[in-house]
């Protein structure tokens, strides 16, 4: 019902979408697929998400069930260039007869020994892999038994072939964890939303040890680019909504707050089981705004006084309420919450509106919710998994309470840029600046994934890449966390350094969009040269690589009294302050701030 065989376009739409596309603009996206079993036909899924996201995929197929060898070294061209993912598909059926069909024949040692061959196999790729490349590993777990072999006798005891299953997904869980930017694909799941019967091809399976249908694939390969969407700074952010017939049944301009349809049997159950489904991902780090054509009064009262609300006032983080055309309220809403046009996804009823959208606004996600099926909306929603991300850090959890946060500051804030130092001092602003550690490393890199706007060089960089970075002699990875008499905002910057001789280079500068427009910036660049100043640096080189999102910060050097110069072997624009003119401390500073040095141990360069 929510997966038809038409979710993707043919593979012969594919190929005609992809032959007009321009990939000498697109960023490269090269995939490596390690296998026991043919998955060609996976290419041009792959071939077409990654064109969605604006990259140009090469994917690269190693030898037939020879994945074990290849991580050991025996074809070393697979690896060769930059590697931007490792695929491995490992099925059951083609890697354990024994536990796949020959289960009822085994006696509880063969079992273990068995297992314990299956995680020796995890372990030795999974370590080989990572030798040879720092490429995000995806792994396919393995399908646990639509018929297990014992029947329904399986699932009354703890040694049955579903639990052994289980338990080897959770001990290559456990070594893919281990190991650093490399996670397990959830096959069962995507085989459940499907369908078995759509899942699999059985035709092809004994003709050429191919078990998944195209359906199967193309799912499989969407599956994957939730992984590497947002490994790539693709992941959205804001969740817009529609009022009318998209919260609640009915229009509560006509029907009254007692009128709509919201709790109780079909169909306002299935509304509330839809803001739910949205709650939940407001408590995943969600940005929740409203959309609505409608009397801005109507729709508060339907949120303060309607006892089957399950969303409050204090989720939403901005609000177009008016009879404005929806196109221009979306550029309103992320203009309200600074963040780009791009980060939004729009769920409406309407088609008029959805389509307006796709008009005007081709880059938001738009979500098309079916008029006479609510009880639809809470499904088409995860489908579409605009949200995904395989971390979750605290900063995440926070972010809602965080946003109301900042609209009390704007609500608070000065109406002309005359009051503006005097402001930033009202607001009592901390700032907090230390060095990695295996707490705050996941939400730097985090950041680095999904920070466009304040970002001097949109690198992005996984937790193992980060990790890497702050263990680095020649390296420091900053943070920088902000409070205010509002709340604390978090971690909202990162900085890594790298150190050769008497130079200090500025890889990555950001800052997130919510700390934007405080001064925070100028006063994280002067710490940041005075930290590499400490360490022995006499230059400090800065580096503005264009995007088209982050031209705000075209001119952030210059402003910050850096000089442009050419430099040496590099491309690009480049930027350098003589660290002998740093004062001791920074003019009209606006925060106090506090450096934790003591958390990293000193390394002179």
């Amino acid at each position: 019902m929510f997966y038809p065989e038409s979710r993707w376009p043919s593979v012969v739409d594919i190929e005609e979408k992809l032959s007009q596309a321009d990939s000498s603009t697109m960023s490269p996206l090269r995939i490596l697929v390690m296998r026991n079993v043919t998955v060609e036909s996976i290419e041009p899924y792959y071939q077409y998400f990654a064109n969605e996201i604006g990259c140009h995929a090469e994917v690269v197929f190693g030898g037939f069930d020879n994945f074990v060898q290849e991580s050991l070294g025996s074809s070393p061209e697979i690896f060769q260039g930059k590697l931007d993912a490792v695929c491995v598909f490992t099925p059951l059926i083609a890697l354990s007869t024994t536990l796949e069909a020959g289960f009822t024949a085994l006696s509880a040692d063969q079992i273990e020994l068995e297992v314990s061959r299956i995680e020796g196999i995890f372990e030795t790729v999974v370590t080989g892999i990572r030798e040879r490349t720092d490429a995000t590993i995806l792994w396919h777990g393995l399908e646990t038994p639509v018929y297990p072999e014992f029947g329904i006798y399986d699932s009354q005891v703890r040694g049955g072939q579903h639990s052994i299953i289980t338990r080897l997904n959770e001990g290559l869980r456990q070594v893919l964890t281990g190991i650093g930017n490399a996670f397990l694909v959830n096959t069962d799941a995507i085989r459940a939303r499907l369908g078995v019967k759509q899942f699999y091809d059985l035709r092809y399976w004994h003709l050429a040890r191919s078990p998944y249908s195209r359906s199967g694939l193309a799912e499989l390969a969407y599956e994957d680019f939730k992984f590497l969407r947002s490994l790539k700074g693709c992941v959205r952010k804001c969740l817009v909504l529609d009022c009318d017939n998209t919260l609640w049944g009915g229009v509560v301009g006509e029907d009254g707050v007692e009128g709509i349809k919201l709790g109780g049997g079909s169909p306002g159950a299935a509304y509330v089981e839809f803001q739910r489904a949205i709650l939940s991902l407001f408590h995943r780090g969600v940005i929740l705004a409203l959309c609505s054509k409608n009397n801005e009064a109507d729709v508060w009262e339907v949120f303060e006084k309607h006892p089957d609300m399950v969303l409050k006032r204090e989720h939403i983080a901005a609000y177009c309420i008016n009879w404005e055309d929806k196109a221009s309220n979306l550029q309103s809403i992320a203009q309200q919450l600074n963040i780009g046009v791009d980060s939004l996804v729009f769920a409406d009823d309407s088609e008029f509106e959805i389509n307006l959208v796709r008009e005007r606004l081709p880059v938001v996600q738009v979500l098309q919710l079916p008029k006479d099926r609510p009880n639809e909306y809470r499904w088409l929603l995860a489908a579409i998994a605009p949200f995904d991300q395989p971390y979750l850090t605290d900063e995440d959890r926070k972010r809602g309470a965080m946003y109301q946060a900042q609209n009390s500051r704007r609500q608070d804030s000065p109406r002309s840029e005359v009051d503006l130092d005097a402001y930033y001092r009202s607001l009592e602003m901390k700032l907090e600046i230390g060095f990695a550690n295996p707490l705050t490393i996941p939400r730097l890199a985090q950041q680095t994934q999904k920070t466009n706007q304040f970002n001097l060089t949109t690198r992005r960089y996984s937790e193992a890449d980060v990790l890497r970075y702050s263990a680095s002699s020649q390296h420091h990875v900053l943070w920088l966390r902000l409070a205010d008499k509002f709340g604390d905002l978090g971690i909202v910057g990162t900085c890594i350094l790298e150190y050769a001789k008497t130079e200090a280079t500025i890889d990555t500068l950001l800052l997130s969009c919510r700390a934007l427009g405080r001064d925070v910036e100028r006063i994280f660049l002067f710490e940041i040269m005075r930290i590499a100043h400490k360490h022995g640096a006499r230059e400090m080189w800065g580096q503005y690589c264009a995007s088209s999102k982050n031209m705000q910060v075209e001119d952030f050097f210059t402003k910050n009294s850096f000089l442009p110069m050419s430099r040496d072997g590099a491309q690009g624009v480049w930027f350098k302050y003589d660290l002998s003119q740093l004062v001791d401390a920074l003019e009209g500073a606006v925060a106090d701030v506090q450096v934790l040095e003591q958390a990293r141990d000193s390394h002179s360069v």
